[in-house]
């Protein structure tokens, strides 16, 4: 009995790894995917992340119950009690100095374009 203990403890062991293996292969496979098309197409890439994963969690949820449900939240208001870091955060913040305004000319995108892929 202690024999096919061990033995049943090896396999579950042996299949963790194989487990294991499969997921490090199948992360390092994406990452390389995901790297090899930044660098080719970044546009394909951002709508490969946007897409929603297939799962099958169930439909939708009701429009109507979403949106009263964001409404109730976003439509009471809330005092906030910070704190004083908040205070000393800004004290801090306060002699910096505000980044100049980025004015972006048609020449600017034309440029940008131009060097993108696709």
């Amino acid at each position: 009995m202690q024999k096919l203990t061990e033995r049943i403890d090896d396999l579950n062991q042996r299949i963790a790894a194989w487990g294991k293996r499969i997921w490090r292969y199948t992360e390092r496979s994406t990452r390389f995917n995901q790297n090899r098309l930044f660098q080719s197409d970044q546009k394909r890439l951002y709508k490969s992340l946007e897409r929603p994963m297939v799962s099958g969690s169930g439909p939708a949820p009701n429009q109507a119950d979403t949106v009263v449900f964001w409404r109730s939240l976003w439509s009471e208001p809330v005092n906030h009690n910070e704190g004083p870091w908040t205070e000393v955060v800004a004290g801090q913040c306060a002699g910096i100095t505000p980044m100049d305004p980025v004015i972006i000319t048609p020449d600017d995108v034309v440029e940008a374009v131009r060097r993108a892929p696709n």
